[in-house]
């Protein structure tokens, strides 16, 4: 049995892990729960842990236990890389829920603790698990899109700005829609162009639409307390020339949502994965033709008795690897990479030049 502790019991824990990670338990017991407010992380062990399970206020104590193998890291963006690193340098393996870091430097730290503990670390980037997105990879790697060289990575909402939990806090969080929703779209999309090479990033980002009265399905917001943009946009170019353009916003006047989604353009054929339906377009027999694959038929063999969901296959693919001793399908090298680029836009927003890299680093203005 794998032993895993839980440190931050808050709303993504509770909307997303420890339910799926319940449904596992041929293979794992949640022994440890961790929150600064303790009654959190009891009602969560109360709910899902052993009856032995362990409550902490402080993730230290925590780490200090030798039998806990696993430890997820649901806390705000701020403590991911603090949290993460002492998590691995206690040796436990690590799942960080997304973005890996608040900032660019963190993630790379990440990156190189893990390494250097030879422990598994990994990034909550559900959106690659969904059973669209599955199918997506593999015409991709059977080369049906061939040589993708422009794609859309989008996160836009019409109305959706969250009103709880620190998410309109910029120390907290490290930003706002661009770093909540847009690092999604942004990494389903180099995942699918296996491309993680960026050569350069011009971004923008707005503070427009500041009416909390504007229709938000979560209700107004305290436009005080706000210190994050409404929306970020950035125009990313790779070292072999291809192109992606990133739009990301919790609160834009369009009719519409596409949150999130990617659309891809190949030399063969193009695709775009949004709302859950994923669309493959080429031209066949002289004539142009749409197909879209029914992903709601079938699965994965080994998540048999398990609802195929987007947090299920990320657990169960997650405890595999370990079980295993495989890779995991988020390598931590890669969502560095996205951090990077994310960062790379806040940077260009700021500054209003744009931010080049060079052997995988953002050069300094």
């Amino acid at each position: 049995m794998i032993k895993i502790g839980i440190i931050g019991c808050g709303g993504i824990a509770n909307g997303k892990h420890l339910p799926s990670l319940s449904q596992l338990k041929k293979d794992v017991e949640l022994v440890a729960f961790c929150d600064i407010v303790e009654e959190r992380a009891q009602k969560a062990k109360e709910q899902y842990g052993t009856v032995d399970a362990k409550v902490y206020t402080d993730y230290r104590d925590l780490l200090a236990d030798p039998s806990i193998d696993v430890v997820h890291v649901l806390t705000p963006n701020r403590s991911h890389a603090e949290i993460s690193i002492a998590s691995l340098e206690a040796g436990k393996h690590v799942m960080c829920e997304k973005p890996m870091a608040k900032t660019a430097a963190e993630a790379e730290k990440m990156v190189e603790v893990a390494k250097k503990s030879g422990k598994k670390l990994t990034i909550g980037y559900q959106a690659r698990h969904a059973a669209e997105s599955r199918f997506l990879k593999q015409a991709i790697e059977a080369e049906q899109l061939g040589e993708i060289y422009y794609a859309q990575a989008k996160a836009l909402r019409r109305r959706g700005t969250p009103t709880w939990g620190v998410f309109l806090n910029e120390y907290e969080q490290g930003g706002g829609p661009l770093i909540d929703i847009g690092t999604h779209s942004l990494d389903l999309t180099l995942y699918m162009m296996n491309n993680y090479k960026p050569r350069m990033v011009v971004g923008t980002t707005y503070k427009k639409l500041t009416n909390p009265d504007c229709g938000n399905p979560w209700g107004p917001w305290d436009e005080k307390q706000n210190t994050v943009e409404d929306s970020a946009f950035g125009f990313i170019v790779m070292e072999n020339g291809a192109t992606i353009q990133l739009g990301a916003s919790w609160c834009l006047n369009i009719d519409h949502e596409d949150a999130p989604a990617t659309v891809l353009c190949g030399t063969k054929a193009g695709a775009k994965l949004q709302d859950g339906v994923l669309t493959l377009n080429k031209d066949e027999f002289g004539r142009l033709v749409k197909i879209c694959p029914d992903t709601k038929s079938g699965g994965v063999a080994f998540y048999e008795g398990i609802q195929e969901t987007p947090a299920n296959n990320e657990a169960s693919a997650w405890i595999d690897c370990i079980k295993n001793d495989t890779d995991p399908v988020v390598l931590p090298e890669q969502a560095c990479v996205v951090s990077q680029i994310l960062e790379a836009i806040y940077r260009s927003a700021k500054t209003g030049k744009p931010v080049y890299f060079a052997e995988g680093k953002m050069l300094d203005d």
